[in-house]
């Protein structure tokens, strides 16, 4: 049985505004996946987090019944109190085997999403194993899988329509923006340089908007996105993250998408931002958990765009594209299947890596022990045949039971 095991937390499941209790900050992310698995003994371990969704992906043969989520959570958050144990263990969606490996599969071809046809989520998922896997978390198992859930989802975006006319987070965003008609001079104001954020300054240039000022984290980042805006003849500036408070140039749009963990504007950052100005601003936090605090929603009165605010287009959207639900849940059927047979097949690899290691001994047992005396009394050519026929021997020996064992394991299926 496929030991893949994986403990879910969704917009299906989990309000969004919950989804933060199960965030990991990069710079704790690392070092809390390892506790994680050493605490547990879970043989691989890949975290998954996304805007609408938070997935933990693990090997293990052990079931993941109530006191098993109850063990991991408690190793997750040790500062959880009992009732933060109750809601982690209520609201988690658990999968099993070749049930996890089909739920990794819709994820991916996100017909799990918030909006159908979001192609995003494929990079989502390579970004979260090339770090889980640069930092030793992952083996053969989790890398079988990942490579298998994204031939899947590029196959049902290639074989269906479900991404025709794609509406990703950020193309939702936009069309909320196009709606509020802002004056092209506007002075856009953007807090975080990661995909998404990219992904809409692309957008805003392309809308005709010459004015941004960045800030991020890590200034380099920062200034790699104020460059590629220049470059489209935009004025464009970069800032570290922690000059936010020193900037004094007010804003008209705010789009904001970090990771961070708590909030990035507070009522009191907001205001000093404002630098007096009185005029209504335009907020997009496209960020999970939010970069902006609800207090900042409560005490001033601007346009918001959210992940919440975008749930009912994405509704729309599930609509609309569900007549291409059919097609897509066809091929993730059909490569489940395929996954079984190279899975089975993989393992049989595994488990007969150690049949050359032992013909190899009986073949120097024989020359050096058994059939020692008889040999040193061969001539030199009839040494050397007797070298080539052990050796053509040897290397059969090795294929011959592993093609007969495939063979066998096709009959089966």
């Amino acid at each position: 049985m496929l030991p893949l095991r994986v403990i879910a937390f969704t917009h299906k499941s989990t309000p969004l505004t919950e989804l933060n209790r199960f965030f990991l900050a990069e710079e704790v992310r690392s070092e809390r996946l390892a506790t994680l698995r050493e605490s547990l003994g879970l043989d691989e371990l890949l975290y998954i987090p996304t805007c609408n969704r938070i997935e933990f992906v693990f090997t293990t043969a052990v079931t993941c019944d109530e006191d098993f989520l109850h063990r991991f959570f408690t190793v997750f958050q040790p500062s959880w109190q009992l009732e933060d144990l109750h809601f982690a263990t209520r609201h988690a969606l658990v999968f099993e085997g070749t049930n996890a490996l089909d739920h990794l599969f819709r994820v991916a071809s996100s017909l799990d999403s918030l909006v159908v046809g979001e192609r995003e989520i494929i990079t989502q998922v390579r970004k979260s194993y090339d770090e889980a896997k640069a930092a030793g978390h992952t083996g053969d198992v989790i890398r079988l899988v990942v490579q298998a859930t994204i031939h899947t989802a590029k196959r049902v975006y290639t074989d269906t329509k479900i991404a025709a006319n794609p509406v990703s987070i950020v193309s939702l965003a936009e069309r909320k923006l196009r709606a509020l008609h802002l004056p092209k001079h506007a002075r856009v104001l953007i807090i975080g340089a990661g995909e998404t954020n990219t992904n809409l300054c692309k957008y805003l240039v392309k809308q005709g908007y010459t004015d941004f000022t960045i800030f991020n984290r890590t200034l380099q980042n920062a200034e790699l996105l104020a460059t590629m805006l220049r470059s489209e003849n935009v004025k464009s500036a970069a800032y570290p993250l922690d000059a936010l408070l020193d900037y004094r140039r007010g804003f008209d749009l705010l789009v904001t998408c970090t990771g961070a963990a708590e909030p990035v504007v507070t009522s009191s950052s907001f205001e000093a931002l404002l630098m007096g100005e009185g005029d209504r601003k335009v907020l997009v936090d496209l960020a999970m958990p939010a970069d902006i605090h609800s207090d900042v929603l409560e005490k001033f009165n601007n346009e918001y765009i959210g992940i919440e605010e975008l749930r009912s287009i994405a509704e729309k959207n599930l609509f609309e594209r569900q007549a291409e639900l059919t097609s897509a849940e066809r091929i993730i059927e059909e490569q489940i299947t395929f996954f079984a047979k190279t899975y089975q097949t993989r393992s049989l690899e595994l488990r007969m890596r150690e049949v050359p290691e032992k013909v190899r001994e009986i073949r120097d047992r024989a020359l050096n022990d058994v059939f020692a005396r008889d040999i040193e009394s061969l001539d030199d050519r009839s040494k050397e045949v007797l070298e080539k026929v052990i050796s053509y021997m040897e290397k059969k020996y090795i294929s011959v039971p592993m093609v007969m064992a495939k063979e066998i394991l096709l009959d089966k299926r």
